[in-house]
């Protein structure tokens, strides 16, 4: 079965770069310190720092192993390629929202860069599923949990 592709924005994939690269270089060398202190104290059964060191190491390698597998399946989309007559990954969109008569701005991203607190919509969330694809001046119905939400498309731009 072939996995997945993880859609990404340049940022997005710099940002997911660094993150591996510090915790390849920095933070598994501090981890290791710590469980190298931890073990000079003698009785590991009932040691809590040991404990505790071997933990972070686990969550480390886990989250190495998670970021080296999104990178590996990783598809960035070339910002200044994007196509401003209709809105894709890689599009801020600015749209009119019809029942609260108010602007909002999003961001179009793949869902592993999706942050709602950013505005930041994933492709595959039911609004950024929705946007895929339309042009300016198109209204969006969204179906929610909420009920059915218009939009309508203002305008589109590069990140």
């Amino acid at each position: 079965m072939e996995e997945k592709k993880n859609i990404l924005t340049y940022a997005g994939l710099k940002k997911y770069e660094d993150e591996l690269h510090d915790l390849k270089v920095n933070r598994r060398k501090e981890v290791a310190q710590k469980i190298k202190e931890a073990r000079e104290q003698g009785d590991l059964s009932e040691n809590a720092e040991y404990d505790a060191a071997k933990d972070e190491q686990r969550d480390i390698e886990l989250r190495i192993e998670e970021l080296e597998k999104l990178l590996k399946n990783a598809e960035v989309v070339v910002e200044e390629d994007v196509d401003l007559e209709k809105i894709n990954v890689g599009c801020v969109v600015r749209v009119y929202d019809i029942e609260y008569a108010e602007e909002m701005e999003f961001s179009i991203v793949g869902s592993t860069e999706a942050n709602s607190l950013q505005n930041k919509i994933s492709n595959e969330s039911p609004v950024g599923h929705a946007l895929i694809g339309k042009k300016v001046g198109d209204v969006v119905e969204v179906e929610t949990q909420m009920g059915t939400i218009q939009y309508k498309v203002l305008a589109i731009q590069r990140v």
